[in-house]
């Protein structure tokens, strides 16, 4: 045993000084090694898709290939991505992060148009979670903003699940006929119902579930599983009549995957996520598919909710970002008033 320590620490001893990273068990020196930088909540799905790919990439190609993954608030693993990290793709839950990451050069300007559906192989909404028996009696937005009652959303300027939830909000007033300054009223309101803004969407789920902190938890409807399958029956999902499209956006980061000779294999691994293995596996996960048939099978995951896009009432994500969640916008103004 302690033979075996001393080679491991020698062999850790001369990879570090030669520079190299010390492979992980079972990889050897020729194996591909991708980096998926991706968001909160998408843990549980990842820990299916890589080893179904990893399955399905020997199988067609004869190439052996692990995936590392990073999970963390979207906008701020956008922003790790920016500052350096060398992920090969990006998974993440609005196309904004994947927008500024073109803007500085890291993938490409034209993204979206790389891969089907806008580069985005699955899509959810935002729903939320309440306490068994729904004893605050939360059924819309408007429910959220009431006094007395506690809601739990992520800070919206590092998780895009916090970004999706205000824009929900506004923008569900907005579709009833109601004004901007109706719409900035209510969602000041909701903010301040709002006991602590968590850095990810992940954080909340445990703030609300673990903590037990808030009467309401708004969270992505994917979420939803994740929380009955770890708590049971002790919450309840309620469906509001109106909520927003939120995309699952990707992209290869070709400044990382050209230098590295990984762009074969990363878009592989993108592709894999519109195979009807990767639909399914999304599909069991509660994200909705693009497969009109994989969604038939998993129909009964979904509950029917009018969706709007993020397009249709702020003028795209540029805009809403711009406008909403750039230092000195609305979020800034309405949080720091609460």
């Amino acid at each position: 045993m302690k033979t075996t320590c001393n080679l491991r620490t020698r062999r850790a001893i001369l990879a570090l000084a030669a520079g190299l990273a010390i492979l992980p068990l079972g990889a050897s020196a020729a194996d591909a090694q991708l980096l998926n930088v991706s968001y909160d909540v998408a843990r549980e799905l990842y820990k299916e898709i890589n080893p179904a790919f990893i399955a399905d990439y020997k199988k067609t190609s004869g190439e052996t290939v692990s995936i590392n993954m990073s999970h963390g608030g979207s906008s701020k693993q956008a922003r790790s991505v920016a500052d350096g990290l060398e992920a090969s793709v990006v998974t993440m839950n609005q196309a904004n992060d994947i927008d500024m990451l073109a803007e500085r050069g890291v993938v490409s300007p034209d993204w979206a148009k790389k891969f089907p559906h806008n580069a985005a192989p699955f899509y959810s909404t935002m729903i939320f979670l309440v306490r068994k028996g729904n004893p605050k009696q939360i059924k819309n937005w408007d429910d959220l903003a009431k006094p007395g009652v506690k809601v739990v959303i992520p800070n919206p300027k590092t998780a895009g699940n916090g970004r999706y939830t205000y824009l929900a909000a506004w923008g569900a007033t907005i579709k009833k006929g109601g004004t901007e300054a109706q719409a900035r009223e209510l969602v000041t309101r909701i903010f301040k119902n709002v006991p602590v803004l968590d850095g990810g969407g992940r954080a909340a789920t445990t703030t609300f579930t673990q903590r037990d902190i808030g009467d309401a938890l708004v969270t992505f409807e994917s979420e939803v599983q994740m929380v009955r399958t770890e708590f049971g029956d002790n919450f309840e999902v309620v469906y509001p009549p109106v909520s927003i499209l939120a995309e699952s956006p990707v992209a290869v980061v070709d400044k990382v995957v050209d230098k590295r000779g990984l762009r074969k294999q990363a878009t592989a691994y993108l592709n894999f996520l519109y195979s009807e293995a990767g639909q399914t596996i999304g599909a069991k996960h509660f994200l909705r598919p693009r497969s009109e048939a994989v969604a038939k099978k998993f129909a009964a995951n979904y509950k029917p909710i009018s969706l709007f896009t993020v397009d249709e009432v702020f003028g795209g994500w540029k805009k809403a970002q711009k406008t909403h969640f750039d230092d000195g916008g609305e979020f800034d103004k309405i949080y720091q008033a609460k």
